[in-house]
């Protein structure tokens, strides 16, 4: 947990402990950097602290950390939890909050997270490099960017990669739009079909020679999308 309201980070240890978690607590980021703990399975993080804000520290997180992010916020403007899902937070919660809420939540992302790293680990990917090929791309798990042909990055959002993470890992497998959002996390009620559909043309568009005549990332009607690593000869 990074937060600086020393009564609310006491409250969220005791919280947590009582769960059956092990809870670090920081006031910010140098505190962070200054631990001996370098290895946690999820961060919770306070969106605005006293000397920086929580959007640069998750950022920071996103480039170099795998675990899942939880931004916590008194703020509740619907702006700021935008930003905090694209500068790589997992999921956003408004104090106050309720406990039990929150620790489903966490229970819930720390769930998700361990399938895709099952996924992953079962995916044809490179053990070495984290790789997964498809036409001229090449997704690095690990570093968390996609690349073209000229070894040139893609730039991605954070949603957008998670989604092309999701779906490369899971290839060849109908995924309906539901999982996809239940995937990007947040809370399902503030997002519709058309969410989905949007950020599929939008990657389409970055992925596809053809965005209007896919290969990779298909529709299938009336049921979702499924992603081709290698698409068949010939196949449309």
């Amino acid at each position: 947990m990074i937060d600086d309201d020393p009564l609310l980070s006491a409250a969220l240890e005791e919280l947590l402990h009582d769960n059956g978690f092990a809870a670090y607590t920081f006031k910010d980021s140098g505190s962070l950097a200054q631990s001996n703990q370098h290895h946690f399975d999820l961060y919770l993080i306070d969106l605005r602290l006293a000397n920086e804000s929580g959007l640069d520290i998750t950022r920071d997180l996103y480039r170099n950390s795998n675990a899942p992010v939880i931004m916590l916020s008194g703020v509740g403007d619907e702006i700021d939890k935008a930003i905090g899902l694209e500068a790589g937070a997992d999921d956003f919660v408004s104090k106050p909050f309720n406990p039990r809420e929150l620790i489903a939540r966490i229970r819930a992302l720390l769930r998700r997270y361990n399938a895709i790293q099952q996924a992953h680990n079962e995916s044809p990917t490179n053990e070495t490099s984290g790789q997964i090929i498809f036409g001229t791309h090449t997704v690095d798990i690990n570093q968390r960017l996609l690349f073209n042909s000229k070894g040139q990055e893609v730039s991605l959002t954070n949603a957008e990669f998670r989604l092309l993470e999701y779906l490369v890992i899971n290839h060849d497998r109908i995924i309906d739009r539901p999982e996809l959002l239940t995937h990007l996390g947040g809370d399902l009620t503030q997002y519709v079909d058309r969410t989905i559909d949007v950020m599929i043309l939008r990657l389409r568009g970055k992925i596809e020679i053809s965005p209007s005549k896919p290969v990779h990332l298909q529709t299938r009607r009336g049921k979702g999308y499924v992603f081709v690593l290698q698409p068949s000869i010939g196949q449309d």
